[in-house]
């Protein structure tokens, strides 16, 4: 069985996209009285007309998820137009930290996928509270965050989007980390194909898009339900893909105490492996940034 905590649009959006492709039962929880009981409903009308037969349920009972191999955590206050990420830091750790503890105790053997922002710092809010090991904690930023610079690139240079192998790491939010050196056009490299001024332009685009998005239809919905899915399959079918998320550091890239995004190993048990990518002085410099940003925001959480 696959849980969601948090059946607003994000959650309910990533529950129809794992239980479209019938990935296994799906459990809904939220504190919103009837919310899961009517997208499970709304979810299983649609999976009946074409024929997937997983079992979605709804509720506001945590013990739904007794059995999860994997919880996504989407519950919280959602950005509003002119917010950051950051300044949902406060009011969304305790609710958070509450959610945590609650899915520890129903799904003790679960893997964790993080949504709720800031991001980053809300993994390492689900690690403490959790006290389950970092690899069984990982946060969804990152393919987010490469759709969207995918998205950007397909549009400014009029190819495929499916020809685009692109990498995006880093902070999940104004420091995200989009590499030009990683990133191709059906092998051909970016770097030949645009200059470096078309290429920050491209950078500056993919930041500032979620704010575009929030501020003219109120939130973000189906690119990160499909992160999400993406994620989730990885892991319950043991797809071992490589993909950027945020994962808890341990002196990888120089850093420890923190979640952020990089390119790892995602399957069954979770975050299987971190790569260190070999960075520039300037993608260095970027990289720290978030990080520290991420330091902050982790020193400037409430007590537990």
């Amino acid at each position: 069985m696959i849980g969601f905590v948090g059946a607003g649009r994000v959650g309910a959006q990533a529950a129809l996209e794992v239980a479209s492709v019938g990935v296994d039962d799906i459990a809904l929880v939220d504190i919103i009285p009837g919310l899961a009981e009517g997208e499970a409903l709304d979810i299983s009308h649609k999976l009946s007309e074409t024929g997937v037969d997983v079992a979605v349920s709804g509720s506001s009972d945590y013990s739904t998820l007794k059995g999860a191999r994997v919880v996504v955590i989407t519950a919280g206050l959602a950005r509003k137009p002119g917010m950051t990420r950051m300044d949902l830091l406060g009011k969304n750790a305790g609710i958070i930290g509450s959610v945590a503890k609650e899915v520890a105790k129903n799904a003790p053997d679960s893997i964790i996928i993080t949504v709720t922002n800031p991001m980053d710092v809300m993994n390492t809010v689900v690690l403490r509270a959790t006290g389950f090991p970092k690899n069984r904690v990982v946060g969804m930023g990152g393919i987010l965050d490469l759709s969207r610079f995918k998205h950007v690139l397909s549009a400014k240079l009029g190819v495929s989007r499916s020809s685009i192998m692109a990498l995006v790491i880093g902070e999940h939010g104004e420091n995200m980390l989009p590499l030009p050196r990683f990133t191709s056009v059906g092998g051909v490299p970016l770097t030949s194909l645009l200059s470096a001024a078309e290429i920050e332009a491209t950078i500056a685009s993919t930041r500032q898009v979620a704010i575009d998005v929030i501020a003219k239809k109120g939130a973000t919905s189906e690119a990160p339900g499909n992160a999400i899915a993406r994620m989730v399959k990885s892991i319950a079918w043991d797809k071992k893909e490589v993909l950027p998320a945020s994962a808890h550091l341990d002196g990888e890239y120089g850093l420890s105490g923190l979640s952020i995004g990089v390119p790892l190993m995602l399957g069954a048990g979770g975050v299987e492996k971190i790569y260190e990518l070999n960075l520039n002085e300037t993608e260095k410099a970027a990289f720290a940034k978030g990080a520290q940003t991420i330091k902050e925001g982790i020193t400037a959480l409430p007590p537990a």
